[in-house]
This record gives structure tokens, C-alpha cells and sequence, in this order.
């Protein structure tokens, strides 16, 4: 169970108000939890963070403070974001029942994140693109603005929960898979290279690019390969654009076959 805790980190984007990060560590430490990542606090360290975090400062003190999301969530093998509002593109949606579930079942064999938006607008698009799931907190619609520190507490009792229903279950090992599921930054090297793929294959225009990436990712989101699979798939790529490349030099030979040496 050590080692499920160990592996479980709660991740505070941006967040703007020093006592907010504070209740947050108190709410982390209350779920018996411990790892608290802040990326990019306004103001942090600070004496309100220490005073509303109670007796649990030694969270603050262990706290690893970072620049960008895609650093807080580089090694995850499973990121979860908090979304409070309808998206243009849906993606997997779990209730925080299915997040507490799924976040303490997978930290079994990876680390897990669990990422929390700032509080005036949450996360942007692009950091919940980076997320394998969004949840959301069910609260009153006609009064659904949750603090900071409310919507930790509500998440991480959801996994403290899923905790202390495993005790003594097999329900971890018994769906182990054969290679562990593909990090948070190989998959965002895969989508670099398959966005490249495919504007060498004349597929996708980065002045016009739609919705193209953003499907793909969820996409692959949603199927969540492993780091074989994306192993495959990354050479599959590469035949692609080996293949485009050659096309192009015979078509080229073609319209100007004098320039060929003998």
C-alpha cells in the first residue's frame, strides 16, 4: 500500500492564493497522501501556505515546485485533470467515485496525477488535452463553484476510500499488463512526430489544423498504449516518412531526369 501512496501526486496549476495551496496540503495529508507538485504558484513559498496548512506543513516542505505541467506530469503513466464545464470535443469522463477507483487500482504499477486548474478558470484546453481523463465534481448547478482546497479533499477521499476497499483485494495485480502503459512524455514525443508524419504525408496543415491533433489525441488517449506499442507505432511513422521521402526524389528525378549522374 506504501508504494501505491508513493506513487499517487496531486498537481496545483497556477494556482493564485498562497492559502489555498496550504488547505490543499492539509486536505493531501487528511487522505493520508503526501506527494504535492505546484506548478507555477503565484506565491509559494509564503506564511499563509504554513498557517492554513495546518499540521501539515511537512507536505509544503516536500512539495515540488515547477514551471510547466509537462514537468509535473512528465513520468505519469495516468493523468486525470478536473474539468467543471462541458467541452467543444468530449473527452472520457469519470465521476470522482470512478477517479478515486481508478487512480489507487493503477498506482499499483505507475505513478498517477491527479491535476487541479487555477482557481478563477480551471485548466486550459491544452493542459486537459494532456490528461488521459477528465473529472468532474457533480456539485449544484446552480451553485457549482467549488474551492481549490474543496475539490482536493472531495478527490483525494474518493481515493482514500478506493484505498481502504482493496485492503487485502488481488483486484491490483490481477490485471497487470504485460508492459506498463506509455508516459505522459513519450506520448507528447509521439505527437510531435506523428503531427510532423503527417504533414510530410501532405495529411495535416499547421497554418489550418483544425481539430485534427486534438482528436488524435483523444484518440490515443483513450485507447492509452503501452510504451511497446508506442514503440511500434513510432516506427511506423518513421517507415511512413521514409517512404514520402523516397516518392519524392523519383518524382523529382521524373521532371528532371538530366540531373541524373552516371
Amino acid at each position: 500500500m506504501d508504494q501505491q501512496i508513493n506513487n499517487i501526486r496531486v498537481v496545483l496549476v497556477n494556482t493564485s492564493h498562497p492559502g489555498n495551496i496550504g488547505a490543499a496540503a492539509r486536505a493531501i495529508k487528511n487522505m493520508s497522501l503526501g506527494r504535492l507538485y505546484l506548478v507555477a504558484p503565484k506565491e509559494f513559498p509564503a506564511d499563509r501556505a504554513v498557517w492554513r496548512a495546518a499540521n501539515a506543513a511537512d507536505i509544503l516542505d516536500r512539495a515540488v515546485v515547477v514551471e510547466s505541467l509537462d514537468e509535473a506530469i512528465a513520468d505519469c503513466g495516468l493523468v486525470i485533470g478536473t474539468s467543471a464545464r462541458d467541452r467543444t470535443i468530449p473527452w472520457p469522463l469519470l465521476n470522482p467515485r470512478e477517479c478515486g477507483e481508478k487512480v489507487w487500482h493503477e498506482a499499483h504499477e505507475q505513478e498517477v496525477a491527479l491535476v487541479f486548474g487555477r482557481e478563477d478558470r480551471g485548466l486550459t484546453n491544452e493542459e486537459l488535452h494532456k490528461c488521459t481523463y477528465h473529472v468532474h465534481i457533480p456539485a449544484n448547478p446552480e451553485y457549482s463553484s467549488l474551492n481549490l482546497a474543496a475539490a482536493v479533499q472531495v478527490l483525494t477521499y474518493e481515493v482514500r476510500m478506493a484505498a481502504l476497499a482493496d485492503e487485502g483485494s488481488a483486484y491490483a495485480t490481477a490485471n497487470a499488463w504485460d508492459v506498463p502503459p506509455a508516459k505522459v512524455k513519450e506520448l507528447e514525443l509521439y505527437y510531435e512526430h506523428m503531427e510532423q508524419a503527417l504533414v510530410d504525408l501532405g495529411f495535416h496543415d499547421r497554418a489550418n489544423p483544425r481539430q485534427t491533433m486534438t482528436r488524435l489525441r483523444r484518440l490515443f488517449n483513450r485507447i492509452r498504449p503501452d510504451s511497446m506499442e508506442l514503440s511500434i507505432m513510432r516506427g511506423v511513422l518513421t517507415a511512413i516518412q521514409n517512404a514520402v521521402f523516397r516518392q519524392k526524389q523519383v518524382a523529382e528525378h521524373n521532371e528532371n531526369p538530366a540531373s541524373k549522374v552516371d
